[in-house]
């Protein structure tokens, strides 16, 4: 597969047209890291336009009228289209490791460390990455488009909302103090005290006891 692009605006141009065409729910079963690395992939024939369960075939066909391309079936390799689903957490048993936030693209998890979280539905995009790294498996997800799927289910409004909740997460990211410039940068700590991967795996090894005690205990 080669567009055969000559100039660098050409290739700049397409991958803006094919990034506007995916729903932006940044659920990297594409295979990609997000859509634009996906968008990216397309336009260096490096991916087929037949990799995005949640634009499902709606989606192929808008990526098929932009590159040119002849539409295929949603390759099932990379998943089935399905009805737009959302996130819940069973705050019972979540132990607040906190572990869920980083991974949301659009921070639509709500919550503190060792506090109960809870998900923001209307930002929510389905994209099923908090369920992998919770602990517990205390998350579940829940219909809420009825039967309609891909881009019936999920609409331009909502792709852009996500796309500009996701950049602004992917800031938050790559520099921790842009959310709170005032946040003052505390002094470097002993070997001896600085070992916070450490620390929090001891919090969520006595979070986990205590949640299957409790479990065990439950009737």
């Amino acid at each position: 597969m080669n567009l055969d692009l000559t100039d660098s605006d050409s290739r700049a141009s397409l991958v803006r047209q094919i990034h506007a065409a995916l729903p932006q729910t940044q659920c990297t079963r594409c295979g990609y890291p997000d859509c634009k690395a996906y968008a990216e992939a397309i336009s260096h024939g490096q991916a087929t336009i037949n990799q995005c369960p949640p634009g499902g075939e709606e989606g192929v066909a808008r990526l098929a009228a932009i590159t040119g391309q002849p539409a295929l079936s949603l390759n099932p390799t990379h998943g089935l289209e399905a009805p737009r689903s959302v996130a819940v957490i069973d705050e019972a048993w979540c132990i607040g490791c906190t572990l869920c936030l980083p991974v949301c693209p659009t921070d639509a998890i709500l919550g503190s460390n060792k506090m109960m979280h809870t998900v923001i539905e209307q930002h929510c995009t389905g994209c099923e990455l908090c369920i992998a790294v919770c602990p517990v498996d205390c998350i579940s997800l829940e219909t809420v488009s009825g039967e309609r799927t891909g881009w019936a289910a999920w609409s331009q409004a909502q792709a852009d909302e996500a796309l500009n909740r996701y950049n602004f997460h992917s800031v938050l990211r790559a520099n921790p103090l842009a959310k709170n410039p005032k946040t003052p940068v505390k002094p470097a700590q002993s070997a001896a005290e600085a070992s916070p991967a450490s620390l929090k795996q001891s919090v969520i090894a006595a979070a986990l006891a205590k949640s299957r005690a409790a479990r065990s205990a439950k009737p």
